[in-house]
């Protein structure tokens, strides 16, 4: 029997509004229906990208966050059901790592006060110096000297205040320990440590590890079986070696094509899947299976049904509808996988953006503009003939020539030709006489 099991855990997040009246108008399905189970000292990886509901999960187990359905049993008992002054007593037995090393600290308390709290609550230990010396002996185990009790955690280096954080989780005793990211903070030489400090306690102490991570590299050397989350599921599970080997989950193919080879040779002709888009939204999480809005190898079923986590042979379990096709090449790509599902794949649309550039080169542009001047000329010579023939005075024709250099001007004489037009099909052309003209121009005037 497993010593932790989950069953269909959902943690959903009431959306509210409203001023005065909250009203629950959403959820966000931070955890949507995760199984798995962890045997008595192993080490239970779990991966996925930052937003997928890991550290909500953990934070289930602990009941620090509610579960809205779903069963969490430890060691034979449901701590979703308990009542809160029971819970608090199996807390003993399970203990978290938090992530920020600094942050899970109380600033205002020495070391020593900060491990005896919890060893004082829980009734470890007779007195204060029995207390004293169990702290001690941890301190020893996680590499810490004694004399760090009456220091403050901001007196310590970050790899430091993460041995701090894995000691209180140890004072009590406890049967499981959530690791919560417990050396992304930390430098790469601090982290090969820390890995090999709980890798000690683990053997030496009987512990059984849920490591929540996101460095591939750190679940590979830390883990038994690891699970692969996405947007609130569980989308693969399989033992470590396996899944590194053969990953069949089309995301989980993703993941491990981002991890870096040190051999420049093989880095180069390896495939790299690159995702389109970006992560849905878990508060409207997509219909059917949830990776399908970005999976390469996606089908219209995937969009309409939600696959089950199924057991392919020697514990290796998958959530996809054709993870057997995929891995034997029976179904193409639909979506590309390349750089060019990052960037796009140049089509026709930028050549016919410079087309209109390339028909109509700047270099024509003082050619055309010079052969269409003797035009206007001409039109202009035309215009004044004209105005002769129909009885214009001269004065009004200078006027109309100096019109480009007088816009009030030019102005003006339009007004004039407007009322000459509107008046010539009344009158013939040769009894126009000049106080005619003058008429017009003051209707025009009052027009």
């Amino acid at each position: 029997m497993s010593l932790l099991e989950l069953d269909d855990v959902k943690v959903h997040f009431p959306v509210k509004k409203g001023v005065f009246f909250d009203r629950t108008v959403g959820h966000v399905y931070a955890v949507d229906g995760i199984s798995l189970s962890v045997e008595a000292g192993q080490t239970y990886g779990l991966v996925g990208e930052s937003g997928c509901g890991k550290t909500t999960l953990g934070r289930a187990v602990l009941r620090l966050v509610d579960i809205t359905s779903g069963e969490v049993v430890f060691d034979g008992t449901d701590l979703a059901k308990l009542p809160d002054e029971e819970m608090r007593r199996y807390r003993r037995r399970l203990q978290m790592v938090f992530q920020d090393p600094l942050g899970s600290l109380n600033p205002r308390q020495n070391i020593e006060s900060i491990l005896s709290e919890g060893m004082a609550a829980h009734g470890i230990g007779a007195d204060r110096d029995d207390r004293r010396e169990k702290i001690k002996a941890i301190l020893a185990k996680v590499g810490l000297p004694a004399n760090s009790l009456s220091r403050y955690p901001h007196e310590f280096s970050g790899g430091q205040r993460q041995r701090i954080g894995i000691a209180r989780a140890l004072v009590l005793e406890p049967d499981v320990i959530i690791c919560d990211e417990p050396v992304s903070a930390l430098d790469v030489s601090i982290q090969a440590q820390v890995i090999n400090l709980l890798e000690e306690l683990q053997q030496s102490l009987g512990l059984t590890y849920l490591v929540i991570a996101h460095d591939l590299a750190v679940v590979r050397h830390i883990s038994d079986v690891i699970g692969v989350m996405y947007l609130g599921s569980l989308v693969e599970e399989a033992p470590s070696d396996a899944l590194y080997a053969g990953p069949k989950h089309p995301y989980t193919r993703a993941l491990m094509s981002a991890v870096p080879v040190p051999d420049p040779e093989v880095e180069d002709r390896r495939e790299r899947i690159l995702l389109q888009g970006d992560l849905p939204s878990p508060a409207n999480p997509p219909a059917g299976c949830r990776f399908h809005t970005r999976c390469p190898w996606v089908q219209d079923k995937c969009a309409l049904e939600r696959p089950v986590l199924t057991d392919l042979g020697d514990g290796h379990k998958v959530a996809c509808h054709f993870a057997a096709e995929i891995e034997d090449g029976t179904i193409g790509l639909t979506r590309a996988t390349g750089i060019e599902a990052v960037v796009g794949t140049p089509t026709e649309e930028p050549v016919a953006d410079k087309t209109p550039a390339v028909k109509v080169p700047a270099q024509k542009a003082p050619a055309d503009s010079v052969a269409v001047a003797p035009v206007a000329e001409k039109s202009a010579e035309a215009e004044a003939e004209a105005e002769a023939e129909a009885g214009v005075e001269p004065e009004k024709a200078s006027g109309e020539a100096s019109a480009p250099e007088d816009e009030a001007a030019d102005t003006a004489d339009a007004e004039v030709k407007a009322a000459d037009a509107a008046d010539a099909p009344g009158e013939p052309e040769d009894a126009a006489p000049p106080v005619a003209e003058a008429g017009a121009e003051g209707k025009a005037g009052t027009v």
